[in-house]
C-alpha cells in the first residue's frame, strides 16, 4: 500500500473525534492566556457566571482534553504501522520517524511563533520512541501505559498551593516581540521533556485500542467504557472544581495535591470515555451535515489547532488586540467556542471544494514523499 489513505476510506469515528476534541482544546488553551488579575486569588473570588463556568470547564474539559488528544495520536499511528505492515518493521519505522521530524519541526515553529503551550513538538519526541513500542506485545504496552499514569499522576500531585498562586494562569504575553520570542525559544526545550512525560500513558493506550479498532466498532464493551470513563472523569474532578471556585479549603497542600492527582488521573480515564463516546454517535449520525462538518474538522484537525493559536496570537498579545487582561473566563469560553466553530467552517468548506488542509499536506509528504499525495489527493476530492 502507497500513501496515505483516501478520505472517503476512513473510519467515520476517530475523526468525528478529533473534530469534537479540538472544541476542548480551545477551551482548555485559551484560559492560559488570562491574567491572573482577571480570575481573582486562589481560591476564585469569581462571579456567579465565571464560577459556573470554571466548575464546567474543571469537570468536563481541562484535564480531559490532552488525555483524549494524546490517545487519538496514538490511535492513529497505530492505523498508519497497519496500513504499511508489509513493507516490514524496519521501514514502517523509518515512516514513522519521518512524521515524528514533521511533528517535532512543526511544533517547533508553533512554540516560538505563536503559543508555548504546544504538544506537536512533544508528540513528535514520543513518536521517535514510538515506532519501536508500536510493534511491542499488549502487556507490555499496558504495562508502560499504568507505569506513566501512576507516574504522571504522582508527579503533578506535588503542585502546591503556592505554585497556584503564582500564576498556573500567568499570560504567556510579554510585552514586546522581543521578549516573547526569547522566553518561547527557553520554552521550547521543557516543552520536548513535559510533552511526552504527560502524553505517553495516553498514545499507549491509544496504541493498543488502535490494534483492536475499538473505534470503530458499536458493541457493549465500547459502551461501558464510554459510560463509565465519562462518569469517573466527571467525579474526580469535583474535589479540585469545588476548591477552584472556593466552595472547598484550599489551603493546605495535601489536599490541593490530592484533589490534582484525581483529576489527572480521572482526567486521562475520561478522555478515553470521550472518546469512545464519539465514536458510538458516528454511526448514528452518518448523514447530518453537522457531523460532515465536524468529521471535515477531524480530518484537518493540526491545521484547525494550528489556527486556533493565530486567534490566541492576534486577541491576547499585547501589542496586538492585548485582551489577556480584560476578557472574562466565561468571554474567553466564548471566544474559544466561536474561534472553534470558525475551524469546523473552514474545514466544510475544504471538504466541500476538495481542500485538504495544507499543514496535513506537508505533514504527508514529510511521511509519504511527494509522489504518493497525487493518488492521494484525487481520490478526496468531494469526499467528507
Amino acid at each position: 500500500m502507497n500513501g496515505a489513505t483516501a478520505l472517503s476510506e476512513r473510519a467515520l469515528g476517530p475523526d468525528l473525534a478529533r473534530g469534537l476534541m479540538l472544541w476542548f482544546i480551545a477551551l482548555a488553551n485559551s484560559q492560559l492566556f488570562l491574567e491572573a488579575a482577571a480570575l481573582g486569588s486562589f481560591p476564585h473570588t469569581l462571579g456567579w457566571l465565571d464560577q459556573a463556568t470554571m466548575w464546567v470547564l474543571t469537570t468536563f474539559v481541562n484535564a480531559h482534553a490532552y488525555p483524549l488528544f494524546g490517545f487519538l495520536f496514538g490511535y492513529g499511528v497505530t492505523q498508519v504501522a497497519r496500513r504499511h505492515a508489509e513493507r516490514g518493521r524496519r521501514r514502517v519505522r523509518r515512516l514513522l520517524w519521518r512524521r515524528a521530524g514533521a511533528l517535532l519541526l512543526i511544533g517547533s515553529v508553533h512554540t516560538v511563533l505563536l503559543f508555548s503551550g504546544d504538544v506537536l513538538a512533544g508528540y513528535g519526541v514520543t513518536l521517535l520512541v514510538g515506532a519501536f513500542v508500536v510493534f511491542w506485545r499488549d502487556g507490555w504496552v499496558i504495562g508502560w501505559a499504568i507505569f506513566f499514569f501512576l507516574l504522571v499522576t504522582a508527579g503533578i500531585g506535588a503542585v502546591s498551593v503556592e505554585d497556584v498562586e503564582a500564576g498556573v494562569y500567568a499570560a504567556d504575553v510579554p510585552g514586546d516581540i522581543e521578549t516573547l520570542l526569547t522566553e518561547r525559544l527557553i520554552t521550547l526545550p521543557l516543552n520536548l521533556i513535559a510533552g511526552p512525560f504527560m502524553a505517553t500513558c495516553p498514545f499507549l493506550l491509544g496504541l493498543w485500542a488502535g490494534r483492536r479498532r475499538l473505534l470503530e466498532r458499536t458493541g457493549r464493551g465500547l459502551k461501558a467504557v464510554a459510560v463509565s470513563g465519562i462518569a469517573i472523569g466527571v467525579v474526580g474532578a469535583q474535589p479540585l472544581a469545588l476548591m477552584w471556585i472556593g466552595v472547598l479549603p484550599s489551603e493546605s497542600d495535601g489536599w490541593y495535591g490530592l484533589a490534582t492527582t484525581l483529576d489527572v488521573a480521572a482526567g486521562v480515564i475520561g478522555g478515553v470515555g470521550y472518546a469512545a463516546a464519539f465514536a458510538l454517535l458516528a454511526p448514528r449520525l452518518r448523514q447530518g451535515r453537522v457531523v460532515r462538518a465536524l468529521t471535515a474538522t477531524g480530518q484537518r484537525s493540526m491545521t484547525c489547532y494550528l489556527a486556533q493559536s493565530v486567534v490566541w496570537t492576534l486577541v491576547f498579545t499585547p501589542f496586538l488586540l492585548g485582551l489577556h487582561d480584560e476578557l472574562s473566563l466565561t468571554a474567553t469560553a466564548l471566544l474559544a467556542t466561536a474561534t472553534w466553530l470558525a475551524t469546523v467552517a473552514l474545514a466544510s468548506w475544504m471538504a466541500r471544494t476538495g481542500r485538504r488542509g495544507p499543514f496535513e499536506v506537508l505533514l504527508r509528504r514529510a511521511t509519504y514523499g511527494r509522489a504518493s499525495l497525487a493518488p492521494w489527493r484525487a481520490s478526496s476530492v468531494g469526499s467528507s
